[in-house]
Protein backbone atom coordinates (compact mmCIF):
# COMPACT_ATOMS: atom_id res chain seq x y z
CA UNK A 1 0.00 0.00 0.00
CA UNK A 2 2.60 2.37 0.82
CA UNK A 3 4.88 1.74 -2.68
CA UNK A 4 1.63 2.73 -4.36
CA UNK A 5 1.22 5.73 -2.12
CA UNK A 6 4.02 7.40 -2.06
CA UNK A 7 6.47 5.79 -4.95
CA UNK A 8 4.44 8.14 -7.28
CA UNK A 9 5.34 11.12 -5.36
CA UNK A 10 9.59 10.12 -5.51
CA UNK A 11 10.11 12.97 -7.79
CA UNK A 12 7.92 15.40 -5.44
CA UNK A 13 10.05 17.53 -3.42
CA UNK A 14 9.44 18.72 0.64
CA UNK A 15 11.74 21.65 2.21
CA UNK A 16 14.13 20.60 -0.67
CA UNK A 17 14.25 16.89 0.07
CA UNK A 18 12.54 13.94 -2.27
CA UNK A 19 11.63 12.32 1.46
CA UNK A 20 9.42 9.68 -0.81
CA UNK A 21 11.77 8.80 -3.19
CA UNK A 22 12.94 5.71 -0.61
CA UNK A 23 10.19 4.10 -1.09
CA UNK A 24 11.61 2.99 -4.54
CA UNK A 25 14.21 1.07 -2.89
CA UNK A 26 13.52 -2.64 -1.94
CA UNK A 27 16.42 -2.42 0.36
CA UNK A 28 14.13 0.62 2.30
CA UNK A 29 11.21 -1.54 2.14
CA UNK A 30 13.06 -4.83 3.11
CA UNK A 31 13.75 -3.21 6.27
CA UNK A 32 10.49 -1.81 6.95
CA UNK A 33 8.80 -4.98 6.12
CA UNK A 34 10.78 -7.01 8.42
CA UNK A 35 10.64 -4.21 11.64
CA UNK A 36 6.57 -4.42 10.88
CA UNK A 37 6.38 -8.13 10.49
CA UNK A 38 8.31 -8.56 13.97
CA UNK A 39 6.12 -5.76 15.87
CA UNK A 40 2.67 -6.81 14.53
CA UNK A 41 3.79 -10.03 15.20
CA UNK A 42 4.67 -9.28 18.65
CA UNK A 43 1.49 -7.23 19.41
CA UNK A 44 -0.99 -10.21 18.14
CA UNK A 45 0.87 -12.77 20.14
CA UNK A 46 -0.84 -12.17 23.26
CA UNK A 47 -4.17 -11.82 21.76
CA UNK A 48 -4.66 -14.53 19.59
CA UNK A 49 -2.85 -17.06 22.41
CA UNK A 50 -5.68 -16.10 24.87
CA UNK A 51 -8.00 -16.42 22.31
CA UNK A 52 -6.97 -19.74 21.36
CA UNK A 53 -7.02 -20.62 25.30
CA UNK A 54 -10.68 -19.06 25.97
CA UNK A 55 -11.97 -21.64 22.83
CA UNK A 56 -10.18 -24.43 24.11
CA UNK A 57 -8.35 -24.89 20.82
CA UNK A 58 -4.88 -26.76 22.61
CA UNK A 59 -2.20 -29.33 21.87
CA UNK A 60 -3.74 -32.70 22.00
CA UNK A 61 -0.32 -34.93 22.67
CA UNK A 62 -0.79 -38.35 20.95
CA UNK A 63 0.27 -41.17 22.39
CA UNK A 64 3.17 -41.63 19.45
CA UNK A 65 5.64 -39.24 20.60
CA UNK A 66 8.43 -39.32 23.76
CA UNK A 67 6.14 -39.49 26.50
CA UNK A 68 8.06 -36.05 28.00
CA UNK A 69 5.83 -34.12 25.36
CA UNK A 70 2.79 -35.11 27.69
CA UNK A 71 4.15 -31.76 29.65
CA UNK A 72 2.70 -29.69 26.61
CA UNK A 73 -0.81 -30.83 26.69
CA UNK A 74 -3.25 -27.98 26.76
CA UNK A 75 -0.35 -25.60 24.89
CA UNK A 76 -2.38 -23.10 22.35
CA UNK A 77 -2.06 -23.97 18.97
CA UNK A 78 -3.22 -22.84 15.43
CA UNK A 79 -0.19 -20.32 16.32
CA UNK A 80 -0.13 -19.69 12.68
CA UNK A 81 -2.72 -17.33 12.64
CA UNK A 82 -0.24 -14.68 14.17
CA UNK A 83 2.39 -15.67 11.77
CA UNK A 84 -0.23 -15.59 8.49
CA UNK A 85 -1.75 -12.02 10.51
CA UNK A 86 2.11 -10.63 10.51
CA UNK A 87 2.57 -11.38 7.40
CA UNK A 88 0.22 -10.44 5.56
CA UNK A 89 -0.40 -7.30 7.11
CA UNK A 90 3.39 -6.27 6.31
CA UNK A 91 3.37 -7.50 2.64
CA UNK A 92 0.24 -5.52 1.97
CA UNK A 93 1.79 -2.61 3.68
CA UNK A 94 4.98 -2.42 2.14
CA UNK A 95 5.11 -4.90 -1.01
CA UNK A 96 4.25 -3.67 -4.92
CA UNK A 97 0.94 -5.10 -4.90
CA UNK A 98 0.88 -5.68 -8.78
CA UNK A 99 3.82 -7.50 -9.13
CA UNK A 100 2.70 -11.04 -10.26
CA UNK A 101 5.29 -13.07 -7.58
CA UNK A 102 3.81 -11.11 -5.20
CA UNK A 103 0.36 -11.89 -6.51
CA UNK A 104 1.28 -15.67 -6.47
CA UNK A 105 2.88 -15.69 -2.89
CA UNK A 106 -0.14 -14.18 -1.60
CA UNK A 107 -2.63 -16.96 -2.58
CA UNK A 108 0.36 -19.52 -1.43
CA UNK A 109 0.45 -18.21 1.59
CA UNK A 110 -4.07 -17.48 2.06
CA UNK A 111 -4.90 -21.10 0.56
CA UNK A 112 -2.60 -23.41 2.09
CA UNK A 113 -3.31 -21.19 5.45
CA UNK A 114 -6.89 -21.98 4.91
CA UNK A 115 -6.22 -25.58 4.63
CA UNK A 116 -4.35 -25.89 7.46
CA UNK A 117 -6.59 -23.22 9.24
CA UNK A 118 -9.71 -25.84 8.59
CA UNK A 119 -7.66 -29.05 10.04
CA UNK A 120 -6.79 -27.54 12.98
CA UNK A 121 -10.66 -26.00 13.42
CA UNK A 122 -11.56 -29.15 13.22
CA UNK A 123 -9.27 -31.04 15.79
CA UNK A 124 -9.39 -28.14 18.08
CA UNK A 125 -12.86 -26.51 18.13
CA UNK A 126 -15.44 -29.07 16.35
CA UNK A 127 -12.95 -31.89 18.79
CA UNK A 128 -12.99 -33.95 15.18
CA UNK A 129 -9.28 -36.27 16.59
CA UNK A 130 -8.70 -37.00 13.12
CA UNK A 131 -8.98 -32.95 11.67
CA UNK A 132 -9.62 -32.49 7.63
CA UNK A 133 -9.55 -36.09 6.18
CA UNK A 134 -5.63 -36.67 4.70
CA UNK A 135 -6.61 -37.19 1.33
CA UNK A 136 -8.64 -33.59 1.38
CA UNK A 137 -5.73 -32.05 2.66
CA UNK A 138 -3.55 -33.74 -0.01
CA UNK A 139 -6.31 -32.89 -2.59
CA UNK A 140 -6.01 -29.28 -1.73
CA UNK A 141 -2.25 -29.13 -1.86
CA UNK A 142 -2.06 -30.87 -5.42
CA UNK A 143 -4.50 -28.27 -6.79
CA UNK A 144 -2.17 -24.93 -5.86
CA UNK A 145 0.56 -27.13 -6.95
CA UNK A 146 -1.14 -27.33 -10.46
CA UNK A 147 -2.85 -24.13 -10.46
CA UNK A 148 0.88 -22.34 -9.74
CA UNK A 149 2.77 -24.31 -11.93
CA UNK A 150 0.29 -23.40 -15.67
CA UNK A 151 0.45 -20.03 -14.67
CA UNK A 152 3.97 -20.05 -14.99
CA UNK A 153 4.25 -22.30 -17.30
CA UNK A 154 1.45 -21.18 -19.38
CA UNK A 155 0.82 -17.56 -18.13
CA UNK A 156 4.42 -15.91 -17.91
CA UNK A 157 6.56 -14.62 -21.21
CA UNK A 158 9.75 -16.13 -19.19
CA UNK A 159 7.74 -19.78 -19.13
CA UNK A 160 11.24 -21.31 -21.11
CA UNK A 161 12.90 -19.97 -18.13
CA UNK A 162 11.17 -20.87 -15.25
CA UNK A 163 11.15 -24.54 -16.77
CA UNK A 164 14.90 -24.67 -15.52
CA UNK A 165 16.13 -25.43 -12.35
CA UNK A 166 19.80 -23.78 -11.31
CA UNK A 167 22.52 -26.35 -10.59
CA UNK A 168 25.20 -24.97 -7.56
CA UNK A 169 28.53 -26.30 -8.16
CA UNK A 170 28.20 -25.33 -11.51
CA UNK A 171 29.01 -22.49 -13.84
CA UNK A 172 26.12 -21.57 -16.41
CA UNK A 173 24.45 -25.36 -16.03
CA UNK A 174 20.78 -25.58 -15.56
CA UNK A 175 18.53 -28.32 -16.09
CA UNK A 176 15.53 -27.95 -18.39
CA UNK A 177 12.37 -29.50 -16.95
CA UNK A 178 9.74 -28.52 -20.19
CA UNK A 179 6.09 -29.71 -19.59
CA UNK A 180 7.64 -32.25 -16.14
CA UNK A 181 7.55 -28.55 -14.74
CA UNK A 182 4.11 -28.79 -13.52
CA UNK A 183 3.86 -32.28 -11.88
CA UNK A 184 7.41 -31.05 -10.74
CA UNK A 185 6.11 -27.68 -8.74
CA UNK A 186 3.01 -30.30 -7.30
CA UNK A 187 5.96 -32.26 -6.06
CA UNK A 188 7.84 -29.17 -4.13
CA UNK A 189 4.42 -27.76 -2.82
CA UNK A 190 3.25 -31.07 -1.45
CA UNK A 191 6.35 -32.29 -0.53
CA UNK A 192 7.74 -29.36 1.33
CA UNK A 193 4.45 -27.86 3.18
CA UNK A 194 4.35 -31.34 4.73
CA UNK A 195 8.38 -31.99 5.47
CA UNK A 196 7.44 -27.77 7.75
CA UNK A 197 4.58 -29.55 9.25
CA UNK A 198 6.91 -33.16 10.10
CA UNK A 199 9.53 -30.87 11.48
CA UNK A 200 7.15 -28.60 14.19
CA UNK A 201 7.44 -30.79 16.63
CA UNK A 202 9.68 -29.19 19.03
CA UNK A 203 9.09 -25.79 20.57
CA UNK A 204 11.23 -23.41 17.72
CA UNK A 205 12.28 -26.12 15.99
CA UNK A 206 10.45 -25.14 12.55
CA UNK A 207 10.53 -21.89 13.15
CA UNK A 208 13.74 -21.27 13.52
CA UNK A 209 14.71 -22.87 10.82
CA UNK A 210 12.57 -21.46 8.43
CA UNK A 211 13.26 -18.13 9.59
CA UNK A 212 17.57 -19.10 8.29
CA UNK A 213 16.00 -20.98 5.33
CA UNK A 214 14.45 -17.63 4.37
CA UNK A 215 17.54 -15.96 4.97
CA UNK A 216 19.45 -17.60 2.55
CA UNK A 217 16.29 -17.10 -0.22
CA UNK A 218 16.22 -13.66 0.45
CA UNK A 219 19.99 -12.75 -0.07
CA UNK A 220 19.40 -15.02 -3.52
CA UNK A 221 16.13 -13.09 -4.42
CA UNK A 222 18.19 -10.04 -3.66
CA UNK A 223 21.11 -10.89 -5.98
CA UNK A 224 18.94 -12.13 -8.88
CA UNK A 225 16.52 -9.31 -8.61
CA UNK A 226 19.63 -6.74 -8.89
CA UNK A 227 20.70 -6.70 -12.66
CA UNK A 228 24.44 -5.30 -11.76
CA UNK A 229 24.93 -7.80 -8.97
CA UNK A 230 23.49 -10.42 -10.78
CA UNK A 231 25.92 -10.05 -14.01
CA UNK A 232 28.58 -9.97 -11.60
CA UNK A 233 27.97 -13.11 -9.84
CA UNK A 234 27.43 -15.04 -13.51
CA UNK A 235 23.32 -15.89 -12.03
CA UNK A 236 20.30 -14.80 -13.99
CA UNK A 237 18.86 -11.58 -13.68
CA UNK A 238 15.10 -12.16 -12.74
CA UNK A 239 13.11 -8.35 -13.13
CA UNK A 240 10.40 -9.64 -10.36
CA UNK A 241 12.40 -11.35 -7.68
CA UNK A 242 13.44 -7.58 -6.27
CA UNK A 243 9.84 -7.54 -4.73
CA UNK A 244 10.02 -11.35 -3.44
CA UNK A 245 13.07 -9.76 -1.66
CA UNK A 246 10.31 -7.75 1.04
CA UNK A 247 8.01 -10.65 0.79
CA UNK A 248 11.05 -12.99 2.61
CA UNK A 249 11.78 -10.10 5.07
CA UNK A 250 8.56 -10.01 5.89
CA UNK A 251 8.20 -13.67 6.41
CA UNK A 252 11.78 -13.36 8.54
CA UNK A 253 10.63 -10.57 11.07
CA UNK A 254 7.14 -12.99 11.25
CA UNK A 255 8.71 -15.76 12.49
CA UNK A 256 11.21 -14.27 14.74
CA UNK A 257 8.75 -12.59 16.22
CA UNK A 258 6.90 -15.85 16.41
CA UNK A 259 9.83 -17.36 17.97
CA UNK A 260 9.51 -15.00 21.16
CA UNK A 261 6.34 -16.92 21.91
CA UNK A 262 7.09 -20.26 20.23
CA UNK A 263 10.68 -20.90 22.37
CA UNK A 264 10.60 -23.53 24.86
CA UNK A 265 8.50 -23.65 27.03
CA UNK A 266 6.33 -22.81 24.01
CA UNK A 267 3.00 -20.10 24.57
CA UNK A 268 2.10 -21.77 21.37
CA UNK A 269 2.59 -23.98 18.42
CA UNK A 270 2.13 -23.46 14.86
CA UNK A 271 -0.27 -25.93 14.47
CA UNK A 272 -1.09 -26.77 10.67
CA UNK A 273 -2.26 -23.60 9.81
CA UNK A 274 1.24 -22.15 10.25
CA UNK A 275 3.11 -25.41 9.18
CA UNK A 276 1.69 -25.89 6.20
CA UNK A 277 1.57 -22.53 4.86
CA UNK A 278 5.58 -21.69 5.80
CA UNK A 279 6.04 -25.05 3.08
CA UNK A 280 4.33 -23.53 0.72
CA UNK A 281 6.11 -20.41 0.98
CA UNK A 282 9.60 -21.79 1.16
CA UNK A 283 8.64 -24.53 -2.01
CA UNK A 284 7.34 -21.60 -4.23
CA UNK A 285 9.56 -19.14 -3.61
CA UNK A 286 12.01 -21.47 -4.76
CA UNK A 287 10.00 -22.33 -7.86
CA UNK A 288 9.86 -18.58 -8.62
CA UNK A 289 13.93 -17.96 -8.14
CA UNK A 290 14.84 -20.91 -10.04
CA UNK A 291 16.76 -22.52 -7.33
CA UNK A 292 14.87 -25.61 -6.04
CA UNK A 293 18.19 -27.39 -5.50
CA UNK A 294 19.70 -24.36 -3.32
CA UNK A 295 16.96 -24.57 -1.13
CA UNK A 296 17.35 -28.63 -0.70
CA UNK A 297 20.73 -27.21 0.40
CA UNK A 298 20.10 -24.52 2.32
CA UNK A 299 16.59 -26.34 3.71
CA UNK A 300 18.19 -29.80 4.43
CA UNK A 301 16.65 -30.21 7.91
CA UNK A 302 13.31 -30.62 6.38
CA UNK A 303 14.34 -32.98 3.83
CA UNK A 304 16.05 -35.09 6.26
CA UNK A 305 12.83 -35.15 8.52
CA UNK A 306 10.88 -35.83 5.59
CA UNK A 307 13.00 -38.38 4.57
CA UNK A 308 13.67 -40.42 8.11
CA UNK A 309 9.59 -40.62 8.41
CA UNK A 310 9.36 -42.35 4.88
CA UNK A 311 12.21 -44.61 5.59
CA UNK A 312 11.01 -45.44 9.28
CA UNK A 313 7.21 -46.03 7.56
CA UNK A 314 7.83 -47.92 4.77
CA UNK A 315 10.92 -50.13 6.36
CA UNK A 316 8.18 -50.91 9.41
CA UNK A 317 5.65 -52.47 6.46
CA UNK A 318 8.25 -53.95 4.31
CA UNK A 319 9.75 -55.95 7.65
CA UNK A 320 6.11 -56.34 8.93
CA UNK A 321 5.55 -58.46 5.49
CA UNK A 322 8.56 -60.25 5.30
CA UNK A 323 9.08 -61.34 8.77
CA UNK A 324 5.25 -61.04 10.77
CA UNK A 325 6.89 -58.09 12.72
CA UNK A 326 7.48 -54.63 11.94
CA UNK A 327 11.13 -53.33 12.82
CA UNK A 328 12.09 -49.45 12.91
CA UNK A 329 14.85 -48.02 11.63
CA UNK A 330 14.49 -44.91 13.80
CA UNK A 331 13.30 -44.64 17.87
CA UNK A 332 10.60 -42.65 16.61
CA UNK A 333 9.74 -40.07 13.30
CA UNK A 334 10.59 -37.92 12.18
CA UNK A 335 14.39 -38.05 13.47
CA UNK A 336 14.39 -35.30 16.57
CA UNK A 337 11.65 -37.52 18.45
CA UNK A 338 15.00 -40.41 17.68
CA UNK A 339 17.42 -37.96 19.62
CA UNK A 340 14.67 -37.16 22.05
CA UNK A 341 14.03 -40.92 23.00
CA UNK A 342 18.17 -41.24 23.28
CA UNK A 343 17.98 -38.32 26.30
CA UNK A 344 18.94 -35.51 24.20
CA UNK A 345 17.65 -32.68 25.61
CA UNK A 346 14.53 -30.54 23.97
CA UNK A 347 16.81 -27.23 24.14
CA UNK A 348 19.78 -28.95 22.53
CA UNK A 349 18.02 -30.92 19.18
CA UNK A 350 16.72 -27.37 18.41
CA UNK A 351 19.80 -25.26 19.15
CA UNK A 352 21.68 -28.08 17.40
CA UNK A 353 19.12 -28.33 14.04
CA UNK A 354 19.62 -24.55 13.72
CA UNK A 355 23.85 -25.11 13.57
CA UNK A 356 23.26 -27.18 11.05
CA UNK A 357 20.60 -25.52 9.23
CA UNK A 358 23.20 -21.74 9.46
CA UNK A 359 26.07 -23.87 8.30
CA UNK A 360 24.04 -25.43 5.22
CA UNK A 361 23.23 -21.87 4.69
CA UNK A 362 26.42 -20.91 4.53
CA UNK A 363 27.69 -23.78 1.85
CA UNK A 364 24.34 -23.07 0.19
CA UNK A 365 25.53 -19.08 -0.72
CA UNK A 366 29.01 -20.55 -1.23
CA UNK A 367 27.83 -22.16 -4.34
CA UNK A 368 26.83 -18.52 -5.64
CA UNK A 369 30.85 -17.97 -6.03
CA UNK A 370 31.24 -21.17 -7.56
CA UNK A 371 28.73 -20.64 -10.53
Amino acid sequence: MFYHIFAPLSQTEIFGYNLFNVFQYVTFRAIAAFITAIIFSLLLGPKIIRLLKKNQAVENVNEYVPISHREKEGTPTMGGLIVITSLLISVLLWNNLVNSYIIIMIITTVWLGGVGFLDDYLKNFLKMKEGLIARYKLFAQITLGLLIGAVLFFGMHDNVNITQISLPFFKGVSLSLGWIFIPFVVFMITGTSNAVNLTDGLDGLASGIVALSGLALGIMAYIKGNFNIAEYLNLEFISNAGELTVFIAALMGTMLGFLWYNIKPAQVFLGDTGSLALGGILAVLSILLREEIFFAIVGGIFVLEAMSTIIQRYYFKYTRIKTGTGKRVFLCAPIHHHYELKGMAEEKIVIRFWIVTALLVAIGLATIKLR
